[in-house]
């Protein structure tokens, strides 16, 4: 009785063991021909008003967007995430599709379209990047399961992969950035938020309303700016003075 118990135990424990391997990160439960999965197609989509803090933190690391994707190539180790993280949300507020094409960045707006050439075999592919990351030390991206595998880069779970951006028709013509403070639903509250700034701020503030089917918004606005850096750099002011200095913008 004594060991038929011990190998129930045992069992229970091997089937538990079971689960959590995979549920831990790593390939799909049901895989699939990533083949036939096309490459991401560069398309005019305007900068994510939320996803492109101009500085943010964390795990206390500190992070900085680039001023301009315009030319920007870079060459460094790759890594890919995978089941773990299927269908949680997206800095970009889109769903992780493991079969899509798609990648994280710590430093690219999003949404950023680029190439990602794997350096060991010469493979390479087109992504867009939708998420934030790798926060590990030593990676400069994060890709897609299907990305990953067309790259031929699963089995050793990173590659020297070289960056480069692709410009789309919308970055082409983009010439101002806005930081956006606040939202509110009271028009009142915001020219008070909006007259407050303007005692402090050389630069514009407004109040600009936006109307959706449900309801109208008041998003106070700080710029124009005529490129990223001027906006990061009034960005860290607000912040040091200890003022919330909102999110990065395109318009």
């Amino acid at each position: 009785m004594k060991i038929g118990a011990t190998i129930k135990r045992l069992l229970l424990c091997c089937c538990l063991a079971l689960l959590n391997t995979a549920y831990a990160d790593g390939p799909p439960l049901v895989d699939r021909d990533v083949n036939t999965v096309v490459d991401a197609i560069p398309q005019p989509l305007p900068y994510n008003a939320y996803a492109n803090q101009p500085i943010y933190q964390v795990n206390g690391q500190t992070y900085t967007l680039i001023p301009s994707t315009r030319g920007y190539t870079k060459t460094g180790i790759a890594s890919w995430y995978g089941q773990q993280f299927s269908e949680r949300m997206t800095a970009s507020g889109e769903r992780y599709d493991m079969f899509a094409m798609t990648a994280a960045s710590k430093e690219l707006p999003i949404p950023t379209f680029v190439t990602v050439t794997n350096l060991e075999n010469g493979r390479s592919i087109k992504v867009k990047v939708n998420d934030r990351g790798p926060f590990h030390d030593g990676r400069i991206m994060d890709l897609s399961y299907a990305a990953a595998k067309r790259l031929g880069m699963l089995q050793k779970g990173t590659a020297h992969v070289r960056i480069t951006a692709l410009d789309t028709p919308y970055n082409a013509v983009l010439k101002s950035y806005y930081l956006q403070v606040a939202t509110f639903r009271n028009l009142e509250n915001a020219t008070h938020l909006a007259q407050t700034l303007k005692t402090i701020l050389v630069t514009p503030v407004a109040v600009k309303p936006t109307t959706t089917p449900y309801d109208t918004f008041y998003r106070v606005r700080v710029g124009p700016f005529l490129n990223v850096t001027e906006a990061q750099s009034l960005y860290r002011q607000l912040h040091q003075a200890g003022l919330n200095p909102g999110v990065l913008v395109a318009g």
